[in-house]
């Protein structure tokens, strides 16, 4: 079954259904769904054949926007290494907030963030309300998909939609840094 390319809007409202939805990024069409519906979470690790322990991306088109899935920083954790990197192409682990449930954060006691830049991904974050799962639309070790033609041979009717929009331009998917450390955990 081939899905009809859905509007930033339209995907929002699939995901506030309890659906997971596949939609462009930066570099490769991503999974999500809402962050709080633990089904709709579990489902996409389901898809993507992927440990729960792992944790998952989050991503927003503000800071505001995780509101309590991101904890408070203590004294010595500076924000301003992540906020100089943002909107972009860069993912940190923040302190886990009150709110991000272990289906997020998996078994760390951080939570892996992203303001991005991509302006298809801003829309459904912005059209959402809120911050949204961003994984790579594939099974697990599979390539990610890079079309919207891909991410249909993968997951077929089992998602609820693809959001029509074309991917950043880069080649790498996002790297990811820790916060605290300033180490990189994933060159991108």
């Amino acid at each position: 079954m081939r899905h009809s390319l859905l509007t930033p809007a339209e995907a929002a409202e699939r995901m506030r259904e309890g659906q997971v939805v596949a939609y462009p990024t930066e570099a490769v069409f991503g999974l999500g769904c809402d962050p709080r519906n633990e089904a709709a979470v579990r489902r996409i690790l389901s898809l993507k054949q992927r440990p729960a322990s792992m944790g998952l991306i989050l991503i927003a088109s503000d800071l505001d926007q995780f509101g309590d899935l991101v904890g408070t920083l203590s004294g010595e954790t500076d924000p301003a290494p992540a906020l100089a990197t943002w909107p972009g192409p860069v993912t940190w682990l923040f302190p886990r907030g009150a709110g991000t449930p272990d289906w997020i954060a998996g078994e760390h006691p951080t939570v892996a963030v992203r303001v991005t830049a991509h302006e298809t991904s801003r829309a459904l974050c912005d059209a959402f309300g809120g911050a949204v799962v961003s994984t790579s639309a594939n099974p697990h070790s599979a390539p990610p998909a890079r079309s919207a033609g891909t991410v249909e041979d993968y997951f077929g009717s089992t998602i609820g939609g693809i959001v029509a929009g074309a991917l950043g331009g880069r080649e790498a998917c996002s790297e990811i840094r820790d916060l605290a450390t300033g180490r990189v955990l994933r060159t991108g």
